[in-house]
């Protein structure tokens, strides 16, 4: 008889080796003797747990079920996000980002004017921030030095500090005074989370927006299940929107009982570079009332306007004009106007209390870190480095947009009339060997592959009429221009069949 002895008496016993140890042994062997005793001689055996006393049972036979079970499953939503983008705006950032430009260290390496970034004044921006490393950390109101305010949790939807940093930054880009009130504003990690919050907030999964085109590639449908609607504009009419295309394109939607909850707009328009007019935004809020649908302006690129170009925001139509403000919704960012792209910052502006309530909630999702608010609230709060800042950027956009658009009609090539944004929309229909989009693609791979260029090319911003291109000239440096324009010419003479 095989006899299992306990070692928990030794471990827990309290009563030396009797009480601990030599009782509790006995006992579990006392109670095993007598189960065994009363079992009865009929009773089957229990059964083995070896497999070989079961006959039919190989030895893998566990692999081979785990095997017919197929691989681990995801959700089908993780399975669609991770399928490789075909979409030559991602494809072309990857190329570039793999094989990046140098004028030194790799001046063979693929030249990015596909990303939206402004790289001009960087030096004021570095300069600053060395400057006030020590406001940074304690507060520019000086104190002693603590991380309070920077370890522990604050707001989701941000501070007050820099709720009321980013109202005054705000007022002092967009001027024409124009106020913004903190208590509507909900901070977000960056513009394109401020917008899907609001995807969130307005419409449910199937609904839609509408969108004026050509438009920057969104990724809203991801998560929240929106789609986006084009409202196709044409280079007749400078890419200028129509109400009539508007509706048009809500009756066309609302056939396929697809329910419109509102229209998404960019003001500056990206790619184009064009700015709605006063007229143009009192229209869209009355075609909104009469359909009972939601605003969403996109206004981040309202501080890089140049040339003494007229922007009028929709806050400021908005507090003038008798409208229902509920509808109205505007978001912007720091990565644009004031180059910090990597401190993924953005903001919903609403005049909707229940919107407000609930994208306060969702930015647990999307906050921004206390370290980052801390320091913005700093730099903000510099009037005289803010002024400086927007002064000097705009010339500097001007500057580089001039010498970049000069080499491009040296080429032939000519640019939309846009005196906004970071980037020009180039018309290159005659360089394309055929007319549609797979000749817009040839063109676009091989300025990407041979040319070591990366543009956006307009099918990635539905455009309707192929041959555009956005070039972010930003990216560059003076001496860089003419290393771009060089490789433009070495492509286009060594095409075959374009025009």
């Amino acid at each position: 008889m095989r006899l299992v002895v306990p070692l928990q008496g030794v471990a827990q016993g309290r009563g030396g080796l009797l009480l601990g140890s030599v009782i509790p042994c006995a006992l579990f062997c006392f109670l095993q003797l007598y189960f065994k005793r009363r079992r009865s001689p009929s009773d089957p055996p229990p059964p083995s747990t070896s497999s070989s006393n079961q006959p039919g049972m190989t030895r893998h036979s566990s692999l081979s079920n785990l095997l017919s079970r197929g691989p681990l499953r995801i959700s089908s939503l993780a399975t669609s996000i991770a399928k490789p983008d075909d979409s030559p705006y991602y494809m072309g950032l990857d190329k570039a980002s793999e094989d990046p430009y140098n004028r030194i260290a790799n001046p063979d390496g693929v030249i990015q004017l596909g990303l939206s970034e402004n790289r001009l004044c960087f030096d004021l921006i570095e300069k600053w921030t060395s400057e006030n490393l020590r406001d940074w950390v304690m507060g520019r109101e000086g104190g002693d030095l603590s991380i309070s305010g920077i370890a522990t949790y604050q707001p989701y939807d941000g501070t007050m500090k820099l709720k009321m940093a980013m109202a005054g930054f705000m007022s002092r880009v967009i001027g024409r005074d124009v106020s913004y009130e903190p208590s509507q504003m909900v901070l977000t990690s960056g513009v394109t989370p401020a917008i899907e919050t609001l995807c969130f907030c307005l419409a449910d999964h199937g609904n839609a927006f509408l969108v004026p085109t050509p438009y920057y590639p969104r990724d809203m449908k991801w998560r929240t299940g929106v789609e986006l609607i084009p409202v196709h504009c044409r280079s007749k009419d400078d890419f200028v929107l129509s109400i009539s295309a508007l509706d048009q394109a809500f009756n066309q939607t609302r056939k396929r009982e697809t329910k419109i909850r509102g229209i998404l707009l960019s003001n500056p328009a990206n790619p184009v570079g064009n700015l709605l007019s006063r007229e143009m935004l009192e229209a869209l809020l009355k075609f909104a009332e009469e359909k009972n649908i939601h605003i969403i302006s996109d206004e981040i690129f309202a501080g890089s306007i140049y040339e003494e170009k007229e922007f009028v925001s929709i806050a400021e139509v908005v507090g003038s004009e008798d409208v229902d403000k509920n509808r109205v919704h505007i978001v912007y960012g720091l990565s644009k106007d004031l180059f910090l792209p990597g401190v993924r910052v953005g903001m919903i502006y609403s005049f909707n209390e229940n919107v407000l309530a609930a994208a306060r909630k969702l930015t647990r999702f999307s906050s921004v870190s206390a370290p980052t608010q801390r320091l913005l609230v700093s730099m903000l709060s510099d009037t005289r480095f803010i002024v400086e800042y927007i002064q000097t950027n705009k010339k500097r956009i001007q500057d580089m947009r001039d010498l970049f658009v000069a080499g491009l009609e040296e080429l032939g090539i000519k640019c939309t009339d846009s005196r906004s944004s970071l980037y020009c929309w180039a018309d290159m229909r005659n360089l394309i060997p055929t007319y549609g989009e797979k000749g817009e693609l040839e063109l676009w791979e091989k300025l990407l592959n041979v040319g070591k260029i990366n543009l956006t090319p307009g099918s990635a911003c539905h455009c309707i009429e192929p041959g555009w291109f956005r070039c972010c000239f930003t990216t560059l440096d003076k001496e860089d221009v003419h290393v771009v324009m060089e490789r433009i010419r070495k492509v286009v003479g060594s095409r075959t069949s374009c025009g």
